[in-house]
């Protein structure tokens, strides 16, 4: 059995993957194969470093301090960001504090130097397609993929220019069948499951259409998943259509709340779904 750990976008949600890993751990279930797209490559970047139990207190620090400093994570004030939408035409925040953060975390480490087989998603704007990275710098990778459109810049790695995995795969089960995944652990932000309303301003139509695009390929890979191919998507907790909107984006204060209401969650899933822990 080859055991997959596939960890979908979606930003600062992304903080109930914690929750859910740490429930993994607990069983004693560890990931030959760790595939992420945006905040679940960060997260999956973590895991594919450090398979075990331990790397859930570094994690849940990690997103504690976002918590306590999420203009940080960001990078700047409000002024600021007008002055750089209106300067770039692109984009409103910087990614070197992202970087910088990774940089903190991961150091130089490349995928080769990674103890579990890991791979991340980004959409690359040459080839209008999506991109896979599983060799050179991880924190390079990890940035294209969270490179989320209007909000950060493109990012450059090599010749390529890339925008956020999530545009073109965000929760990549397909790509797990594909390389050889038997059992498949989907660690999702809750997203999927939540219903969708008519759009009603400009800016709700790009984020609905986005919504039914990347659920539509979801949904379609699940069902296509051979006989053979186990997959449990694990529950997320705590998250709402609130968190959609462009503060919802910057609100880390539920971090906490998030985690172990995913956590409590997703122990009462596994023990449902694979028995309880003798």
């Amino acid at each position: 059995m080859t055991t997959a750990f596939v960890l979908g976008g979606g930003g600062v949600l992304g903080a109930v993957e914690v929750g859910m890993l740490r429930a993994l751990f607990e069983r004693e279930i560890v990931p030959d194969l760790v595939l992420g797209t945006s905040v679940g490559a960060l997260n999956g970047a973590m895991i594919a470093r450090d398979p075990s139990l331990a790397v859930i207190d570094r994690l849940t620090e990690l997103w504690r301090g976002a918590s306590e400093s999420g203009r940080e994570v960001y990078g700047d004030r409000a002024l600021r960001t007008v002055r750089r939408a209106m300067a770039t035409g692109t984009h409103i925040y910087s990614a070197k504090p992202l970087k910088q953060r990774l940089v903190e975390e991961l150091g130089d480490v490349t995928f080769e130097e990674l103890p579990v087989r890991f791979q991340v998603c980004a959409a690359s704007i040459e080839r209008a397609a999506e991109h896979w990275f599983d060799t050179g710098n991880v924190v390079d990778a990890v940035v294209a993929s969270a490179a989320v459109p209007g909000l950060l810049p493109p990012a450059r790695v090599g010749e390529g220019h890339y925008l956020d995995g999530g545009i073109v795969n965000s929760i990549p089960v397909g790509r797990a069948v594909q390389l050889g995944a038997t059992r498949i652990f989907v660690l999702q932000v809750g997203r999927v499951d939540r219903a969708l309303s008519v759009p009603r301003r400009p800016w709700e139509v790009a984020r609905v259409s986005f919504e039914i695009a990347r659920r539509h390929r979801f949904h379609r890979e699940m069902a296509e998943l051979p006989d053979t191919v186990e997959a449990h998507v694990l529950p997320a907790r705590g998250t709402s259509s609130r968190d959609d909107s462009f503060f919802g984006t910057r609100d880390f204060s539920g971090v906490q709340r998030r985690i172990d209401a995913t956590y409590d969650a997703s122990v009462a899933f596994l023990d449902e779904r694979l028995g309880p822990v003798e």
